[in-house]
Order: C-alpha cells, then sequence, then structure tokens
C-alpha cells in the first residue's frame, strides 16, 4: 500500500482540528485553547518548525508578546510525528536527535514539557553482503560507545584501522568540542566591526570572543580542523584508514542530506557538522525522541505556551508587510487578515523568506541576487514504512550475543560496503536517474520506543539518496516513479534481509519535490541551503546577510538558512531571538 504525499493522506491524523485554532498545552495536537488571532503583537513568526517555536519560547520568556503562525495543520516543521498508517506514527522528516543543543534542553526545560530520549548504542550497524566463510553468516561493523569492543568489530576488516579508530574519534571529538561555542553565537558582524557606527562596533566587538576562543582551544589540531573544512571525506579517511566497510560507514556523514560525493571537496566539515552533538551529557550520542520527533517539537511549543507565546496552525503567510521607511511592520495572511507587529523572524527557507513574502521592490538588487544563487539541490528521497516484524539480515554481529533488536537499533547503513558504491549512486543522480543501488540509512525507532507502533509491529525510517529533483528528460516524480525506485530500494533490502518485502504493511514516499510541496523545504533539501564552505558561519544565508537580520528593518531569518545551518539544533532559533531582543532593547534606548 503506497501513500500519497497530498493533503488528503495525512488530514485524518487530527479529526478534530480547527482551522487557525491556537495550540495550548497540547502542541501539535491541534486543538483548540479558545484564544484568537490578534491583531498586534510585538513578534511575529513564521512557520512553526523547531527553531521558530525556539525563537517564540526565548523570545516570549523575555516578555516579547509573540505569535507563531504555520501554514500546515500540525507543528514541528521537518520534526514533526505523523500517523500516516492507522497505529503507526512517523517521524516522517526528520528522524533522529543527538545536534540540540543542551542549552536549549536546560534552559527552556524541555523535559519538564514531556521531551523523553532513547540512547542508541551501538549507535551504528553496517550489514555486508557476501558469502559466509566455512559456515559463518556474512560479517556485519558494529560501531558504538564501548571503545574495546567497536576496535574488535573493526578488526574483522583491518587490525591496523581498529587501533588507528581511536585516535581518529579523539581528533575530530575535539575539534567538535572546540568548535561548538560558536554554534550558540552569531557570526562575526563584519560590516558593524568595520563600517557601523560606535556602538555598533562595539556590539560587534562581542561577537568576535568566540571566535577566538575557538582558535585558542583548537590549538594544535587548526591544521586538522582547516583539512576537515577544505578536504575531500574520501581523501582523511583514506589516510585514517585502509578497510573500506569502515571508510564506507564513516563517510555517510560526509554526505548526508547533501548533493556530493565522497570525494567532493568541503563533505568532511558535514562530517563534522554531524559529530557535534550530545544527549544526556553523551559527547556523540544519537537517540530517538519518544513519540516521534514531533513530540521535541510539543515540547518546545508546550514552553513557548507556558511562557504566554501563542501559535496557530492553517495559518500561511501571503507576505511581509515593509512600510515606505524600509522597515517591516507586519505580514498578511493568504486570507487577507493582517497582523502588525514591531519584528518578524521566519522559519522559512531565505528563498521562500526573501523572494516569494517579502515585496522584491523592498529589498536590495544585490541581496536578491545573492538569495537567488543559494544551492537547495536535494538528493533525499525518505520512505516511511509500516512493518509487522524486524527485518531478518543475514550478516551477524561477530562475537556478540545481542539480540536483534540491540544491533538493529542503531542506524543500519545498506550499500555501503565500499565508497565506490556511494560515489556510483551520485554519478547516476548527476544523470537525472535515481541511483541504481541507493545509500540507505535504516533506523527503526520502534525498537526503543513502545509509543509509535502495536505491540511486535515497527516503524522504520528509511533515508536514501541519490534522487535528482528534476527526472531526465523532464520527467516528474508521478506516483509510478515514486513507487518504482521505492519498490527498487525494498530490492536491495530483500538482499540484506530475505522476507522484508512481505512484511511491509504500508508506506510513505517523499521525494525531493513532496519534501518541498509538504514541509517547504526549498528543493527539498533538508539544511535550508546546501552546507557548502561558501554558505557556513559568515556567509550563511550569504556575505550580505549572516547575524540573522536582512536588509530590512526588523525581518530577521531564524531557521536552518541562517547560521549554524542544518539539523535539529534549535542553534538559529535561539541565537536569532537573542539578536532580536538585543535590537530591541537598543531600540528603547534610542527612543
Amino acid at each position: 500500500m503506497a501513500i500519497s504525499a497530498g493533503r488528503a493522506a495525512f488530514r485524518r491524523i487530527v479529526p478534530g482540528a480547527e482551522r487557525g485554532a491556537a495550540v495550548g498545552a497540547g502542541a501539535g495536537t491541534g486543538t483548540g485553547t479558545g484564544t484568537g488571532l490578534r491583531a498586534e503583537y510585538d513578534a511575529v513568526i513564521i512557520g512553526a518548525g523547531h527553531n521558530g517555536l525556539t525563537a517564540a519560547a526565548y523570545l516570549q520568556k523575555s516578555g516579547v508578546k509573540t505569535a507563531v503562525l504555520e501554514r500546515r495543520h500540525v507543528i514541528g516543521g521537518a520534526a514533526v510525528t505523523e500517523e500516516i498508517i492507522p497505529g503507526f506514527k512517523f517521524s516522517r522528516a526528520s528522524y533522529v536527535l543527538s545536534l540540540l543543543r543542551p542549552q536549549v534542553i536546560q534552559e527552556l526545560e524541555l523535559k519538564k514539557h514531556g521531551l523523553r530520549v532513547h540512547i542508541r548504542d551501538p549507535a551504528s550497524y553496517t550489514p555486508m553482503l557476501e558469502e559466509g566463510v566455512g559456515g559463518n553468516p556474512p560479517r556485519s561493523l558494529l560501531l558504538g560507545r564501548d571503545m574495546e569492543e567497536t576496535q574488535r568489530q573493526i578488526a574483522q576488516f583491518s587490525p591496523k584501522d581498529a587501533q588507528a579508530y581511536a585516535a581518529y574519534e579523539a581528533l575530530t571529538s575535539r575539534i567538535a568540542a572546540a568548535i561548538q561555542p560558536l554554534l550558540d553565537t552569531a557570526p562575526v558582524d563584519i560590516p558593524s566591526l568595520t563600517d557601523g557606527s560606535l556602538r555598533q562596533r562595539v556590539r560587534a566587538l562581542r561577537t568576535v570572543k568566540p571566535l577566538v576562543h575557538a582558535g585558542l582551544r583548537l590549538g594544535k589540531d587548526i591544521p586538522q580542523f582547516y583539512e576537515l573544512l577544505t578536504a575531500p571525506i574520501s581523501r582523511i579517511l583514506n589516510r585514517w584508514f585502509e578497510s573500506e566497510p569502515l571508510k564506507a560507514t564513516l563517510a555517510t556523514d560526509g554526505v548526508i542530506g547533501a548533493m556530493i560525493s565522497p570525494h567532493a571537496p568541503g563533505s568532511g566539515y558535514v562530517l563534522l557538522h554531524h559529530v557535534m552533538g550530545e544527549l544526556e551529557g553523551i559527547k556523540g550520542a544519537w537517540g530517538y525522541v519518544e513519540g516521534g520527533m514531533g513530540a521535541l517539537s510539543n515540547s518546545i511549543a508546550r514552553a513557548a505556551v507556558a511562557y504566554g507565546a501563542s501559535i496557530f496552525t492553517e495559518k500561511p503567510v501571503h507576505s511581509i508587510q515593509v512600510g515606505q521607511s524600509g522597515t517591516v511592520h507586519g505580514v498578511v495572511l493568504q486570507d487577507g487578515t493582517e497582523i502588525r507587529s514591531k519584528v518578524v523572524l521566519s522559519n522559512a527557507t531565505p528563498h521562500v523568506t526573501f523572494l516569494q513574502l517579502t515585496p522584491q521592490k523592498s529589498l536590495p538588487e544585490e541581496f536578491i541576487k545573492e538569495m537567488s544563487s543559494i544551492d537547495y539541490t536535494s538528493p533525499v528521497t525518505k520512505i516511511n514504512v509500516a512493518v509487522d516484524r524486524l527485518p531478518n539480515f543475514l550478516a551477524k554481529p561477530k562475537g556478540q550475543k545481542l539480540p536483534p533488536a540491540r544491533y538493529m537499533a542503531g542506524t543500519i547503513h545498506l550499500n555501503c560496503e565500499d565508497t565506490a558504491y556511494i560515489t556510483e549512486a551520485y554519478d547516476d543522480a548527476c544523470q537525472g536517474h535515481p541511483s541504481t543501488r541507493p545509500m540507505i540509512e535504516l533506523c527503526i525507532p520502534s525498537i526503543l520506543d513502545s509509543t509509535i507502533a502495536p505491540a511486535d509491529q515497527h516503524v522504520i525510517s528509511i533515508f536514501t539518496q541519490y534522487t535528482p529533483y528534476h527526472l531526465r528528460g523532464g520527467k516528474e516524480w508521478d506516483e509510478e516513479a515514486r513507487n518504482a525506485y521505492a519498490d527498487r530500494v525494498f530490492d536491495c533490502m530483500e538482499q540484506y534481509a530475505p522476507g522484508f518485502k512481505t512484511s511491509v504493511i504500508g508506506r510513505d514516499i517523499l521525494t525531493p519535490q513532496d519534501l518541498e510541496k509538504v514541509f517547504g523545504l526549498t528543493g527539498g533539501n533538508i539544511f535550508h541551503g546546501a552546507m557548502s564552505l561558501d554558505r557556513l558561519y559568515l556567509a550563511r544565508p550569504s556575505a550580505l546577510g549572516s547575524d540573522y537580520r536582512s536588509p530590512l528593518g526588523g525581518l530577521y531569518l531564524c531557521g536552518s538558512g541562517a547560521h549554524p545551518g542544518g539539523g535539529v539544533m534549535g542553534s538559529a532559533g535561539r541565537n536569532a531571538a537573542q539578536v532580536v531582543l538585543s535590537d530591541l532593547r537598543s531600540s528603547r534606548r534610542s527612543r
């Protein structure tokens, strides 16, 4: 049973939803509080993705009367839980948690508001497609927090790599720890630092401090950090390791969500971006949110509502209102309703924010040109599957007596025995064809979270690439093309785990075009724009706008298109809120 990506397919999820209702303590359920939309607020936030909700919580906590306007019937943006198939609750887009900043969890008291996380260990399982030797099953690679056991697993393929792995992990951990503080502050404000007033220069000097501290903490690791920023992940891994299963498994973090190959310069940073997280104080740990990723968004929404914020669903914004002085003073909804506000924060992509919602005559021509040049190319097709049993993988972890429900609880990497396989999958998409053997990251969160599937049945998230946005010859991603690609993915699954296809109850297929249509992700790009070196830190979303502010007074970007980029981090929302609060205080002082 294939499920359409259209709205009708998921409307039944919230049968009691009130159109345009404000979300209260049951945030994300679509139930109303009876509080109507007002004509004026201090701050209006476009989009109830996790960053928009985070910004709302911090603003409202500081006394700024805030409203969040969400175009869909459910909050969360890409961090959402939807019951696409009755009884099965899917993290429909984003599906694992690690990068959410500890400050956000602590300062907004998200655990008090319902956040529960199941940590995965082992975290990674890569089964091989090979003939077993001497009656043994095919080999697999299991990576977890126990370094000695991880090294034993790697030693199946290379004793040398087993020894090198500890040093590799130590280096990436040191680099991540050094630059993590940069995630929690706005980038250096170069324009104010060089051309601003005295007050602006003093304010901008404060933004230099985290960068200096990061450099000092990196110390002797600066050359390796520079290499991670600029080199292909394949070159880095080739210098460290010799076994392909290990290199290919690690390389997935360098290309995940990005239309690049392991040989692309800068893919090393994408890997670094994905190792900077932590859960429950455990560095690098990944886990599943109980209730799905929407439960995380709900906990942030509950925090915001507890402080007094208002969150409205089914309130799509048509345009941002700009006065003759070039200052934003509110938004207009698609139904014509005008809402005035001192500031507007957009959780939408830069493309949607500046090229669709903002009057073009209000923006400088150079800025429009910059926003038009952002790369939103996406290789991702997400397939959500309901099954009546766990997959039975032929490959078993060596020397382990772990039950399948333990070693399959982490990310399962398929078609990752060799980096060449990932490169071939990328090359296919460059020609306009979905990969013949796609790179597959498979997660089964219901192993650890019993709340999202019926007893003894499971929810599976299949994150695949590479699939082009435009198919060769101008062919559209229609139902036939979607299902043909999903069948190809399932054929791959069947090779590793015979019987998988007969376990499928239903599936939901989201191509790059569907991710754009459903979640507002321009081009289907999960990061709100490529995480390339020319679009990071000082230059995200562009060198003309890197501190959450825009050329228009009162208009700010608070989503993943701003620093520090994609992933369920909350940093962009938190940082943007701090910049807005600073500007509001300065505005009051100057009166």
